[in-house]
This record gives structure tokens, C-alpha cells and sequence, in this order.
């Protein structure tokens, strides 16, 4: 996108990266998201509560042995709704991968471990069901952002959540974190802390106090100007423990972004402001 271009684009969307901190503005962004790279199924249930369900989105041009992305949005354990990401989904869509969406139930429903319990569900109920939508469960991935990119990481780390839904333990590909906290305790945000039962969080809750030895690849992206979840703390201190234990992972940060417009960059008019959707895009095609 030329200089002209990439101002128009941003003078047109100044209000909306003003509002990306709520509803309105990923809204907004699902407006501008094209229709025409995938076909949708939404709703689909994979537990009893209203909160455990899924949207599926197949892409309209799949790549051979069409690879399988999971995303877990963010919002601290308190808020998110699945169809507020269609542009997360249109974006790898068009890259020729199926995304599945999930919803999970939030805090004060629940708090943790509940969400990791979920968020293992809806990767079960996509183990044994994606083949129906052309999806190839051996090539199965985990993404999220923020609290999301907590909750991917978790599942990809700490074996136990799998291996109660019923997933093989060798199931997982890799997994993509953006923006996620890895590394927490003690808990600063109010939002997180009766989350996670603050002042007596759990050290096992944390990313980085697991194993790690033998879990699946990794690829962490962060804005280097993140005052939401500090990238150095997390981000670069969950890749040198993985390297340390012997686990492949890729890093990748970007001073134009920040914590919002990371996840923001995946909608098609913001795409210019860093290579995102390209990394995860030639992450997951290089684990075939």
C-alpha cells in the first residue's frame, strides 16, 4: 500500500482505533471485513452451557491438507464474544486455513482453571469434528491474544487439559501467542486478580512455570510498545525458557503496534501497519 493510501486508510479509521478498546470498535472492524473468503457456520455447541460454542469458517480456497486454527480471544476472563472476531477468521480464511472461533464462559461465571476446561472442549469437539468441514485435524493449531494468548499457551503447555477432553497428547502442531501473559504473579490488574483467587493465585497457573520439555512449536508476537502485557517480562521471558527446554519458537515484535492494534492488524484496512497475519500465515505452513 503506497503512502497516499495507507493515509486515507488511517484518516478513515482515527474514531475506530479510538474505540478498539471495546465492542464498538471490533465491530466496526467487522464491517469493513470481507464476506467472500470463507463460509461460515456458527453457533455450533460443544458443551451444555450457552457460553460453550463455537463458529466455524471454512475457506473458500483451501490450502492441501487444509491446516486447523483454534482462537481464543482476549478480555482479562470478563468479557469477549466470539462473533466480535470475524476478522481474525476472514484473514487466515483467505490464507487458506480453517479458524475455528470458540466462546468460553468468563469471570464471574467462572474463574480458573473453568476457561482452560472450555477452551480444551472446543479443541476436542474440533479434533473429532473438522474433518466434516474439510478441516485436517493432523494439522492442528492454537492462537490467541492477550488473556486468549494465556489460554492457548496453557492448553499447549500444561498436558493435563487436553488429555481430559480426550485429545492425543501429540494432537497440537503449534500454537500461536500474541500479546499473552505468561508470566503474572503477582497479579497487578483488578480485573484478573479474583480471577485467579488473588493474593493465593496458584504458581501452576502460570505459562512459564510449566514443563514446557516436549510441547509443541511456538511462535510469540508482541507489540514492543505494550503497556497492557509487558513483552519482555512475557513474550521474550516464555521463549527463552522454551529454548532452554528444547522447544523450536519463533519471536516477532513490532514497534508500530501496541497491545490493541496487534490483534487489530488481522482486519484487512489495518494490515499495512505490520506483517502480522504473514507470520502466523508462514508459521503454520511450515509445520506441515
Amino acid at each position: 500500500m503506497g503512502l497516499a493510501a495507507r493515509l486515507l486508510a488511517l484518516a478513515a479509521l482515527l474514531g475506530l482505533l479510538g474505540l478498539l478498546g471495546g465492542c464498538s470498535g471490533l465491530r466496526t472492524l467487522d464491517v469493513v471485513t470481507p464476506s467472500s473468503d470463507y463460509q461460515p457456520t456458527q453457533g455450533v455447541a460443544y458443551g451444555l452451557d450457552p457460553r460453550q460454542k463455537l463458529d466455524v469458517y471454512r475457506p473458500t480456497r483451501p490450502l492441501p491438507a487444509t491446516p486447523v486454527v483454534v482462537f481464543f480471544y482476549g478480555g482479562t476472563w470478563n468479557s469477549g464474544e466470539r462473533g466480535d472476531y470475524r476478522f481474525v477468521a476472514q484473514s487466515l480464511a483467505a490464507r487458506g486455513m480453517l479458524v475455528v472461533v470458540a466462546d468460553y464462559r468468563l469471570y464471574p461465571q467462572v474463574r480458573y482453571p473453568s476457561f482452560l476446561e472450555d477452551g480444551a472442549q472446543a479443541v476436542a469437539w474440533t479434533y473429532r469434528n473438522i474433518g466434516q468441514y474439510g478441516g485436517d485435524a493432523r494439522r492442528l493449531f492454537l492462537m490467541g491474544h492477550s488473556s486468549g494468548g494465556y489460554n492457548a499457551a496453557m492448553l499447549a503447555l500444561d498436558p493435563q487439559w487436553l488429555r481430559k477432553a480426550g485429545v492425543p497428547a501429540d494432537a497440537l502442531r503449534g500454537w500461536v501467542g500474541l500479546a499473552g501473559p505468561y508470566d503474572f504473579l503477582p497479579i497487578e490488574n483488578p480485573e484478573a486478580q479474583p480471577v485467579f483467587f488473588f493474593p493465593d493465585s496458584p504458581p501452576e497457573s502460570q505459562p512459564i512455570n510449566q514443563p514446557l520439555a516436549g510441547s509443541p512449536p511456538a511462535l510469540l508476537i508482541a507489540a514492543t510498545h505494550d503497556s497492557t502485557v509487558d513483552p519482555v517480562r512475557n513474550s521474550e521471558g516464555l521463549a527463552r525458557r522454551l529454548r532452554s527446554a528444547g522447544v523450536a519458537v519463533q519471536e516477532r515484535y513490532y514497534r508500530r503496534l501496541n497491545h490493541r492494534t496487534l490483534v487489530a492488524s488481522f482486519a484487512w484496512p489495518l494490515r499495512w501497519l505490520a506483517p502480522v497475519v504473514d507470520d502466523v500465515a508462514r508459521f503454520v505452513t511450515a509445520h506441515p
